[in-house]
């Protein structure tokens, strides 16, 4: 019973994954994208939604493999199917749309406005964390 009131409760106080992200390049610090997050049938997507480096629009995914495969970046589906866990979304894939190689994907809050997304290969050690900040809407 305990179990399952805490689960309850951090249910609860988890924040909205769903909506729009910018994925900050791990290695530069830079704005490079905006990802909308969302959820269908209980499972976590994301869609590359806008490109904001001048040297990055209209590029498509030359390294991608079958139906994605020069298809513009913008559109593509680079999260796949994660589950939530408690706190966490984890057990799905993303795929970097630079080399179109696909890695086991699990998604944390480091707070209600950031997120820490790690791609790895079998094991979360082998990997790599960016960060993802959500997208501020300005009211006018």
């Amino acid at each position: 019973m305990y179990s399952l009131l805490l689960s309850l409760f951090l249910l609860l106080q988890t924040p909205n994954v769903e909506g729009i992200w910018v994925n900050i390049d791990d290695a530069t610090g830079v704005a490079k994208s905006e990802i909308e997050l969302y959820v269908a049938q209980g499972k976590l997507y994301g869609r590359v939604s806008k490109l904001l480096l001048p040297e990055d629009q209209g590029k498509k995914c030359v390294n991608c493999k079958g139906s994605e495969k020069d298809k513009p970046i913008e559109g593509l589906i680079i999260v796949r199917g994660l589950s939530r866990d408690d706190a966490a979304w984890s057990d799905g894939k993303i795929m970097d749309p630079a080399n179109g190689k696909s890695y086991d994907c699990t998604i944390t809050f480091e707070n209600p406005n950031t997120l820490n997304v790690r791609g790895f290969l079998g094991f979360s050690f082998l990997g790599r964390t960016q960060v993802w900040k959500r997208k501020q809407v300005s009211i006018k």
